[in-house]
C-alpha cells in the first residue's frame, strides 16, 4: 500500500504540472480524489491492513490526500491567474491611440436656404409665421378670391380629404397671410415658410410634397416698386450680387396685378438646358399687389392700405442656391449627395 499511495502522488502532481486547462484539472481532481478516484480506492484497502500498521498507513495516505489538494489548489489559482492575464491582453486598450471621431451630421441644403431666407427677412423686420398643413377651402381658396370653379380648386390638382372639396392639404401657405391680416394689427410684415401639396407628376423641377415661402407686407402707400425691390434684394442676398431676375406678367386670383419671377438658370447661365427645359430661366416666385377684395373680405379697408405678396418655392431656391441640378435629390436622402453641403 506503501508504494501505492507514493505511486499515485507522483503521478497526480506530475499531471497536475501539465495541466492546461481548468476542465483538465477538474478532469483529474475527480481521477485522484473523487469517491471513486485513485486515492479513495486505495484507503478502502485500509480495512485489510494488520491493526499495528493502520496508524501508519493512515498518516501517509492524510499526506497524500493533502498533498494533492495543496497542488489542485495551487495549479488552479495559477491556471485563473493565466486565464485572467490573457484576457487583459485582448481586451487591452491603448489610451494613446487618437478615437474615432463620431459622425455628426449637418442640416440639410434645404433647410439651410431656408434659415438664410428667414435672416433676410427678420432683418427686413418680418415676423415668421407658422400654419396646419390640414386647412380649410376657406382660407385656402375662398378668402383668397378663388372662387367655385377655379381650376386650382379642381381633384387633379388638389388633395382632399371630404367629398365635399371643404378639407384638403393646403396647396400653398397663402392661408397663413389670411389668417395674418384677420389676427394682426396693421401694418403686416410676415413670411409663412411649410410643407404645401399638390398633384404635380415628379420631374426636374416638380414634386407632389414640397416647401413654400410665403410673404405678405400691407401698410400705407405700397406698391409694385416696393415689391419688385424687396425681391431683387433678396435675390441678390441669397445668389450674390448680380443675380439676374426678369419679372413676368402673370394672373393670380388673390393678386392684382400679377407677375412671376424667374432667375438665370444656375446651370447652363441662361443657354438652355434639361434643368430650365431649355429657356435659360427657372422659375422662382409667383408675387403681386393683394387684390382689393382679399383685403376688404379679411376686413381692411383697400382705399387706405394695399399691400404686396408673393410665394417662393423653397427647393427651388436651395437648387439655385447650391446649384442642384435635380429637384428629386432633394428628397432621395443619398448620404452621397447630402455630404457635400
Amino acid at each position: 500500500m506503501k508504494e501505492q499511495l507514493a505511486k499515485i502522488r507522483s503521478e497526480a502532481l506530475a499531471a497536475f504540472a501539465s495541466v492546461k486547462t481548468p476542465s483538465e484539472l477538474d478532469a483529474l481532481r475527480v481521477q485522484y480524489l473523487g469517491k471513486k478516484g485513485e486515492l479513495t480506492a486505495v484507503l478502502k484497502q485500509m480495512g485489510k491492513l494488520p491493526p499495528e500498521e493502520r496508524p501508519a498507513m493512515g498518516q501517509l495516505a492524510n499526506e497524500v490526500r493533502a498533498a494533492l489538494e495543496e497542488a489542485l489548489e495551487r495549479t488552479g489559482k495559477a491556471l485563473e491567474a493565466a486565464a485572467l492575464e490573457e484576457r487583459l491582453k485582448k481586451e487591452a486598450v491603448d489610451v494613446t491611440v487618437p478615437g474615432r471621431a463620431p459622425k455628426i451630421g449637418h442640416r440639410h441644403p434645404m433647410y439651410t436656404a431656408l434659415d438664410e431666407i428667414k435672416e433676410i427677412f427678420i432683418g427686413m423686420g418680418f415676423t415668421v409665421l407658422d400654419g396646419p398643413e390640414v386647412e380649410l377651402a376657406t382660407y385656402n381658396f375662398d378668402k383668397l378670391n378663388a372662387g367655385e370653379g377655379h381650376p386650382s380648386r379642381d381633384w387633379s390638382d388638389t388633395f382632399y380629404f371630404d367629398k365635399d372639396s371643404r378639407v384638403m392639404l393646403r396647396s400653398q401657405t397663402s392661408p397663413m397671410q389670411v389668417r395674418a391680416m384677420e389676427t394682426m394689427e396693421l401694418p403686416i410684415r410676415i413670411i409663412a415658410p411649410g410643407r404645401v401639396y399638390r398633384k404635380d407628376e415628379v420631374d426636374a423641377t416638380h414634386s407632389p410634397m414640397f416647401h413654400q415661402v410665403e410673404g405678405m407686407v400691407i401698410d400705407k402707400n405700397v406698391t409694385m416698386a416696393d415689391l419688385k425691390g424687396t425681391l431683387n434684394t433678396v435675390v441678390e442676398q441669397l445668389y450674390g450680387k448680380g443675380t439676374k431676375t426678369r419679372f413676368r406678367p402673370h394672373h393670380f386670383p388673390f393678386t392684382e396685378p400679377s407677375c412671376e419671377m424667374d432667375v438665370q438658370c444656375h446651370k447652363c447661365g441662361g443657354v438652355g438646358c434639361p434643368t430650365c427645359k431649355g429657356e435659360g430661366w427657372i422659375e422662382l416666385l409667383g408675387a403681386g399687389m393683394i387684390h382689393p377684395k382679399v383685403l376688404e373680405m379679411s376686413g381692411i379697408d383697400p382705399n387706405v392700405y394695399s399691400g404686396w405678396a408673393f410665394g417662393i418655392g423653397l427647393e427651388r431656391t436651395a437648387m439655385r442656391r447650391f446649384k442642384i441640378a435635380d429637384l428629386r435629390l432633394i428628397f432621395e436622402n443619398d448620404v452621397r449627395f447630402l455630404e457635400q453641403f
